[in-house]
């Protein structure tokens, strides 16, 4: 057993397999790809949800005012309110805050792609219309998981996320 290929393998030779074969293999294609695409889009989630806030900190200890890009009805510069002041609860909120919003992306991403890979199968083919489809469940779900979603919100929502996902299937050709 010495000569094994699992001792033999480095770290380097582990991390250029993910290339090949992903993540995760969890016995079917479509487990393994909404697998895949929580972890990814759950990272990018969490990266965007610290860099939003430490923007919006830097702004507001400069003197800056960060207002001219967020609509006055909101009245919120925070995603994460509770990060004001120093101390062990505002790193504790944030890690909380990130971690909630990483798995929101997370979730968005494995029933998008969970959903496309589907009705690629169910259709045979894998066009505008199913990343459509797609996109629109997956923007009502992510609609739904707002703390005070309407029935307006839920189908704007569903509209951008069929409109942004047909748009990047029809465009993935073109470049």
């Amino acid at each position: 057993m010495s000569g094994s290929n699992l001792e033999t393998r480095s770290l380097i030779d582990e991390l250029r397999s993910f290339d090949s074969g992903g993540f995760f293999d969890l016995g079917h294609p479509l487990l393994n790809r909404m697998a895949e695409s929580f972890v990814r889009a759950a990272g990018i989630g969490a990266i965007q949800a610290v860099a939003r806030e430490a923007y919006f900190t830097a702004v507001e200890s400069g003197g800056g005012d960060a207002r001219g890009s967020i609509p006055p009805e909101t009245g919120k510069h925070h995603r994460f309110p509770n990060l004001r002041g120093a101390g062990g609860n505002s790193v504790e909120a944030l890690v909380i805050s990130t971690g909630k919003e990483s798995v929101q992306w997370g979730v968005a991403a494995g029933a998008y792609s969970g959903l496309t890979y589907g009705l690629k199968e169910a259709r045979g083919v894998h066009d505008w219309k199913n990343s459509a489809l797609a996109g629109a469940i997956t923007g009502a779900a992510l609609a739904m998981t707002c703390q005070d979603h309407s029935h307006e919100q839920v189908v704007q929502y569903a509209i951008t996320g069929a409109a942004i996902s047909a748009a990047a299937n029809i465009l993935t050709g073109i470049f």
